[in-house]
């Protein structure tokens, strides 16, 4: 729960590799000067390079996440729904770079197998990283509203 979008957007990248291996070209363009190609890599190695990020972020999520829970159990502090909210935050987080690369990804194999290009990628970045900070923002908000509302009723009840 605390790594479901990192590890499906993992799994999201392996189907496309899997799926695009075979259509495309032995030497890849990866990258674009304007509309043109300028350069190109084997079809084998842009796979390497398009895959081990999306790994290694997966990874990280699922560390914070086994890190986070830990550290929550060795403080008895897993009872605590702000502490399982915030652990899913941030086992989640890393999906937003992880989306970026797998419309990259897509990109890429699109314009090698089919030569159809997508919107540039610096708007995908913006969107990505506009809507995840306003998703984050107001998720730490209410973590913080209700964190701050429950101290306010304790303190009360004393």
């Amino acid at each position: 729960m605390y790594i479901i979008l990192p590890v499906a957007l993992f799994l999201l990248s392996v189907i496309l590799a899997a799926v695009f291996y075979s259509k495309l070209p032995s030497e890849v363009y990866y990258h674009f000067s304007g509309d043109v190609p300028d350069r190109e890599i084997s079809r084998t190695a842009i796979m390497v390079w398009l895959l081990i990020p999306q790994f290694f972020l997966m990874f990280i999520g699922v560390a914070i996440s086994g890190i986070g829970s830990i550290i929550s159990r060795r403080y008895e502090l897993t009872d605590s729904n702000h502490i399982k909210k915030l652990l899913m935050a941030m086992g989640n987080m890393v999906a937003l770079p992880q989306i970026i690369l797998i419309f990259a990804m897509l990109d890429i194999f699109l314009y090698n197998a089919y030569d159809i290009r997508l919107i540039p990628l610096w708007i995908v970045i913006i969107v990505v990283l506009l809507l995840g900070t306003i998703v984050l923002g107001i998720f730490f908000f209410r973590i913080i509203r209700q964190f701050h509302a429950s101290n306010v009723k304790q303190n009360q009840e004393l």
